[in-house]
């Protein structure tokens, strides 16, 4: 008699199985959201789906930090150190459970697959990719002027930079000969656009003021400084205003400002201006910028830039589920002319795309087209001295230094950094000293620069 129980027991197991398995059948799969690049457009996509309901995000970047760029070239001139303006990946995403962070370097898109190979061959799928991978500088057909004028995209760099302009003045030190001195102590920068007119600024700073008291055999007040523009005008973008104050202010640095001369080469020897060499040992480029190979990992065209053509929603036509933003994407302004790849630029564009993607997954609800809302535009030319401008409302001078640094420094992730750079700034103004003029033995470059001066014959 027992064994009458038995089948009802068995049956209800096999019921009990199949309610589990139709559970689990029935539970939604999470949207699969993968973020190319950590910069302030893929990080402003990744914190505005951080903590959402059924969306999982993967970010991939193949550096750890994300880098607060508009500061690189106070790096470059010892002003700040790397750290500074620098802040791990995993620890700002790190409060958002359904974001994990992977370091890696994207090789290709299998678009009708969804999915993304990164450099060892793993592949991440995805429902929904943003590519947000920037841009890389641009030689213009003249790729082997970059190990003689390195641009400022990276710590890297910007280190290389710094290490560069400091053994200048080391070698300009011990050199007898009057005329490798003065080429020691020529610094060109190649680009009149905020990134030139910064840096030149910067050096010529650090040249008049922090090092004026360092060396016994160079006078480093008296280093030239050349900034080098093929345009008409230096800071094009701005009002003419504000482009002759900068100009005036510049001068008054002691800069060189050289407009409407085209460089024609660049050597370890200098560079060729018009057809005259102009020996220096420091080049600094700041002259064009060339969207990451987006194109080729989509297969599609792009313009000179490299640029990926995208709709107003910022995703990419006849690549369903695929959005390109920031330096990568060229996206049009409501009248109809290409966004500059400004930082403002590329972070309003990831806070429309997180919210956007956010809406559509969750409700369902078609984004409308984005529209970028100009913060205006900043360049720092030295101390005390900036221009500012948005819109109709201009400023230059001290008032428009102030509302640069307060800007920059609201703009900065991490209230250390922010505590850190305010110090270092009001630090660097009442003693004007540049504390971070170490050069470390791993600084890029470092070893190849002594030794290839050491190399070079001097003049007799």
């Amino acid at each position: 008699m027992t064994l009458v129980s038995a089948p009802p027991k068995f049956h209800a197991t096999i019921q009990d199985s199949s309610d589990r398995a139709a559970s689990v059948a029935e539970k939604p799969r999470r949207h699969r959201v993968v973020i190319v690049g950590g910069g302030f457009g893929g990080l402003a996509v990744a914190q505005a789906l951080g903590g959402q309901d059924g969306i999982d995000v993967t970010l991939v970047d193949r550096r750890n930090h994300h880098l607060f760029q508009p500061l690189l070239y106070q790096v470059a001139t010892a002003i700040l150190s790397p750290g500074e303006i620098a802040e791990p990946i995993r620890h700002i995403l790190n409060p958002y459970d359904n974001i994990r962070v992977l370091l890696g370097e994207l090789d290709a898109v299998d678009a009708n697959r969804r999915a993304i190979v990164i450099e060892d061959g793993e592949r991440i799928p995805y429902d929904s990719l943003v590519l947000a991978t920037g841009a890389a500088h641009s030689y213009f057909g003249h790729d082997d002027w970059e190990r003689t004028a390195p641009g400022l995209k990276t710590l890297d760099d910007a280190r290389r930079i710094r290490a560069r302009v400091l053994l200048s003045f080391e070698q300009a030190e011990r050199t007898e000969d009057p005329a490798e001195r003065e080429r020691f102590t020529t610094f060109a920068v190649i680009g009149g656009g905020p990134t030139g007119v910064e840096m030149a600024g910067a050096i010529a700073g650090l040249a008049r003021e922090a090092l004026a008291r360092d060396f016994k055999a160079v006078d480093p007040t008296k280093a030239r400084i050349l900034l080098i523009e093929g345009g008409q005008r230096i800071l094009s973008a701005f009002h003419e205003d504000l482009s002759a104050y900068a100009e005036k202010a510049l001068t008054g640095l002691g800069v060189t400002v050289m407009t409407g001369h085209a460089v024609e080469d660049v050597t370890p020897e200098g560079v060729t201006v018009d057809g005259r060499l102009i020996p220096t040992a420091t080049v600094v480029w700041g002259a064009g910028v060339q969207a990451s190979p987006v194109g080729r990992w989509l297969d599609l065209e792009t313009d000179k830039a490299g640029r990926v053509r995208v709709a107003p929603d910022l995703s990419v036509p006849g690549r369903e589920g695929v959005y390109v933003i920031g330096d990568a994407a060229l996206s049009l302004a409501e009248d109809g002319s290409p966004l500059p790849g400004l930082a403002q630029v590329a972070h309003q564009q990831g806070v429309y795309l997180g919210r956007a993607l956010r809406a559509k997954i969750q409700n369902g609800m078609p984004p409308k087209p984005f529209r970028f809302r100009s913060r205006g535009n900043l360049a720092v030319i030295g101390r005390n001295e900036a221009v500012v401008e948005w819109g109709r409302f201009r400023l230059k001078g001290f008032p428009a230094w102030l509302v640069w640094g307060i800007a920059h420094v609201y703009l900065l992730v991490g209230f250390q950094n922010r505590l850190l750079v305010c110090m270092r700034w009001l630090w660097t103004y009442l003693t004007a000293h540049n504390g971070a003029r170490v050069i470390f033995d791993e600084d890029p470059d470092v070893l190849w620069e002594v030794e290839s001066r050491r190399r070079r014959p001097q003049r007799s």
